[in-house]
């Protein structure tokens, strides 16, 4: 997902009231936001999400994490509004145990929202993305039995219940269940990608707990109930097959109308247009010599809906295309990404295309909203 921007975005957020997309200044002193530094332990399984990996799935990885994060206490008023997450960043080492996979490094900036919290246990559900090195990638002379991956460097998810219970005032015990994947987007193939769903057991070190908040009386903000557009552009980069080393640019233009709804969610529709260098190609490769080829751009309607937390936001999207002369894919898409606002006018966002649950390609987008 976004694969540059999110360690100082969502370690920002934190600290910053400036993140927050509506003016707000606090009646009281914010109090300081406190550390937690966590070290766990992870045990995996391997999901056979595809025939094609079933041959790898015969381990059971086993992994290491160490983990900095700070509780918010209301800098910002969306820290109220989710009932004050914790931000922040995981370093996690994973072993395969398996000579064709090799090992995994990858860190990940994540979220972590509370749904229950008391003065000694604290159950919440965590949402990460990053950046992760495999050691041992896919290489068609000396190893091709790794169809995970196919590249060194890949994106990172994880997706994570946690549960802190006070041993002491300031050492928790966690135990936790998710998922981790990894994938490089389509970008270089082959590229099936790996689950983990994963076991975790640790210990957290509280620098204050119960940390202290400050309740919040900013107002609505000013943008509900009120339409704005957006225009935006993107490019990315994808490979046909494994035999094909060229990397092909993939690009498109989007309009959408978006109506904030609420303190938390913006929704959108949209349109917009693709052009994907790779099927022509495909055509090309396919298509007798001279013959005639149908034209491979592609446009699509989407439905949308943007998950704010400040300047920062989660963006899921669901769309149809109504003209595709070639029929490369299926008739839907869908697109997660991370989408930030530099300014009220301009934004940036990493996307992941996705057909049917396989990764079409990783977009990096610009625009503004109007």
């Amino acid at each position: 997902m976004s694969k540059t921007v999110m360690p100082a975005l969502l370690w920002s957020l934190a600290t910053s009231g400036a993140a927050a997309q509506t003016a707000y200044t606090a009646a009281a002193p914010v109090p300081p936001a406190p550390f937690i530094v966590g070290a766990y332990a992870q045990g995996s399984i391997i999901m056979a999400h595809t025939y094609a990996i079933r041959h790898l799935v015969a381990s059971h990885p086993t992994g290491f994490e160490i983990n900095l994060q700070r509780q918010t206490t209301g800098a910002a008023p969306w820290h109220a509004w989710y009932k004050f997450p914790k931000v922040g960043l995981a370093l996690t080492y994973y072993d395969f145990h398996n000579p064709v996979l090799g090992y995994v490094f990858s860190a990940s900036p994540y979220i972590s929202k509370t749904f229950s919290r008391g003065p000694k246990h604290d159950f919440s559900f965590r949402l990460g993305a990053g950046l992760a090195y495999l050691t041992n990638p896919y290489n068609q002379e000396t190893n091709h039995k790794n169809t995970i991956a196919s590249s060194a460097l890949n994106a990172t998810l994880q997706f994570r219940f946690e549960y802190d219970y006070a041993l002491t005032p300031h050492l928790g015990l966690l135990v936790g269940a998710g998922l981790n994947h990894y994938s490089n987007g389509a970008t270089t193939k082959p590229n099936f990608g790996v689950n983990l769903p994963s076991v975790v057991l640790g210990l957290n070190y509280h620098q204050q707990r119960p940390a202290p908040t400050l309740a919040s009386g900013a107002p609505l903000p000013a943008e509900i109930g009120t339409n704005f557009f957006n225009v935006s552009t993107s490019l990315g980069f994808k490979q046909r097959t494994e035999g094909d080393k060229q990397k092909y640019l993939v690009n498109s233009v989007t309009l959408a109308v978006g109506r904030r709804v609420n303190r938390k969610s913006n929704l959108l529709l949209g349109v917009e247009g693709f052009n994907d260098r790779s099927l022509k190609a495909t055509l090309e490769d396919t298509t007798r010599a001279g013959g005639p080829q149908p034209d491979v751009k592609k446009a699509g309607v989407f439905v949308g809906h943007e998950l704010l937390f400040g300047r920062l936001a989660f963006v899921s999207h669901l769309g149809f295309y109504v003209y595709s002369p070639y029929k490369s894919s299926t008739a839907y898409y869908e697109r997660l990404g991370l989408k930030y606002h530099f300014t009220d006018v301009v934004f940036g966002a990493v996307d992941l295309k996705i057909h049917r649950g396989a990764a079409d390609v990783i977009e990096f987008k610009v625009g503004a909203k109007l």
